[in-house]
């Protein structure tokens, strides 16, 4: 089967989506899309019409046809099994099949029939398949989570902090035969009819404030104010509590440590008139015995113009791949300026870019079951002793020129047999009780650091750390693909514009 085009026009044959998978002119296209109405016969039932070239499948749509142009050589019922596919398409993005509608749409339509058909050859995917393909996710998004959530943490443990030490200073008093201080510090002497949730509150809002030594305060008759009493205990006992659920418990010096580290992690990204964002998502699948079963890897350079002075312009790429991605542009770059020059630009020079929205420009695929192009190998060796298991887990940095940053590498573990005793270990661990696995934690991997070991004994058997998974992120992409430079159509002058780079994990797995 030869696929030539995909297309959804009106009954008069006017196109409103059109998609070409070989090298045809727009004058081309539309004068086979024009002639299509006048080759049907209303008298007969078939869904596909024949000239001396071309081959015409279709399906009505209320007031619109999906029509497939294909040679008179292809296969029939491949044809008519592709263009079902083509149709469930279009209700997946488009509310209604109304041709304002389809044009709102038009280019989720297009990555989407670029999924189905490649190079005019029918894609072994379905439905499901496609909507996981488009969907993209928002790295902006997982960042703004990542650091509310640890901000909540700072908040839970400077409040349990504060807790201790009123509560010490109770104590304190006790035994020194004085009563017990008040709430001096709060901005009054006594904090009179408040509840638990607000001392709470008010403790977590002056975290980022001065502390101020507790003041006594003097006693003046019967006083409704709110005392230090049995709150500390049930601090005491929450924390106790949640220690015994496997939940990690931070001091006020490890908040601290981690506001830090977000603060270097994830620092404000300078954004110019021209920015790029280049994202790679990586799908990795490793036998535990050795053997890549598959890796899948998909790039995207998603362009954004918030100036519409730089709307005409053309991106210089440099691709210094060697490992075989398949590049493919937008349908409205220019891809014979691409192909010879490396360069992105608009098929018509006098159209701008759209300004204030992400448009994406260039994706690339990398689907491969070759060991050596895996970035990060990693062996388990679980080994059976008199008690249960010693289970031993290396990795190894593959592709130098990486680096992996927050690497969590997490092991299942046997249910109800407690936490694990752990040997030796570069970095850091956390042990989950309430979903029983092992989270193996190393800030950076790099060339400097580029394998690691952990060792750790506990009751089960050798297939009960299975699988392993694991996540990181990293600010250098894998196909080392870039944009060089940026300059105007009108007289090639440079703009100055800003890259923001993010290599993810998908699904990172050894079985």
């Amino acid at each position: 089967m030869v696929l030539l085009a995909a297309a959804v026009c009106t009954k008069a044959g006017k196109a409103i989506v059109s998609r070409q998978f070989v090298e045809m002119t727009r004058t081309r296209i539309e004068g086979l899309l024009a002639a299509f109405p006048k080759l049907m016969n209303t008298g007969k039932q078939h869904t596909f019409v024949e000239t001396e070239s071309v081959r015409y499948v279709y399906q009505p749509m209320e007031k619109l046809y999906m029509v497939l142009i294909t040679t008179k050589n292809s296969n029939i019922l491949e044809d008519l099994e592709t263009l079902r596919l083509f149709s469930r398409v279009i209700p997946e993005y488009c509310r209604a099949l109304e041709e304002n509608e389809i044009s709102e749409h038009c280019f989720d339509l297009i990555f989407a029939f670029d999924e189905i058909v490649a190079l005019g050859y029918r894609e072994n995917v379905n439905l499901a398949q496609i909507r996981t393909f488009t969907e993209m996710d928002s790295h902006e998004e997982k960042v703004f989570r990542a650091v509310r959530e640890t901000q909540e943490r700072e908040a839970k443990a400077e409040m349990r902090r504060k807790a201790k030490e009123l509560q010490q200073a109770r104590r304190d008093a006790e035994r020194q035969g004085k009563k017990a201080p008040g709430f001096g510090g709060f901005g009054s002497s006594a904090v009179s009819g408040g509840s638990t949730a607000a001392m709470i509150t008010e403790t977590i809002i002056e975290t980022d404030k001065p502390k101020v030594a507790p003041a006594p305060v003097r006693p003046s008759g019967p006083s409704k104010a709110l005392k230090l009493g049995a709150k500390g205990k049930e601090v005491d006992n929450f924390v106790d509590k949640l220690k015994s659920e496997g939940e990690t418990i931070m001091s006020s010096n490890m908040g601290k440590r981690t506001s830090e580290t977000t603060k270097v992690h994830a620092p404000p990204i300078n954004m110019e008139s021209v920015h790029m964002k280049i994202e790679e998502k990586i799908t990795l699948t490793c036998g535990r015995d050795g053997g890549l079963q598959n890796m899948e890897l998909h790039g995207m350079i998603m362009l954004r113009i918030s100036d519409d002075k730089f709307g005409r312009i053309r991106l210089h790429v440099e691709n210094e791949d060697k490992k075989g991605v398949q590049l493919q542009t937008h349908p409205n770059v220019d891809k014979k300026l691409f192909t010879a020059e490396s360069l992105i630009g608009l098929k018509n020079p006098e159209k701008s870019f759209p300004v204030n929205s992400d448009v994406g420009v260039l994706k690339w695929r990398l689907q491969t079951t070759e060991e050596s192009f895996i970035p990060l190998t990693i062996n388990c060796w679980p080994s059976e002793s008199g008690n249960g298991c010693d289970v031993n887990i290396e990795y190894e940095l593959q592709e130098d020129n990486l680096e992996l940053n927050d690497v969590v590498i997490t092991i299942p573990l046997p249910s109800g047999v407690g936490a694990p005793v752990i040997g030796e270990i570069d970095g850091e661990y956390r042990h989950d009780n309430r979903r029983n696995t092992l989270e193996w934690c190393l800030p950076v991997i790099d060339a400097k650091n580029k394998s690691g070991s952990l060792e750790f004994s506990i009751a089960g058997q050798p297939n009960d750390f299975f699988p392993v998974q694991v996540s990181f992120i990293s600010k250098k992409n894998y196909c080392n693909i870039q944009v060089t430079k940026v300059t105007q159509v009108d007289g090639n002058s440079p703009v100055r514009f800003s890259t923001e780079t993010t290599f993810l994990v998908d699904k990172y797995e050894i079985l």
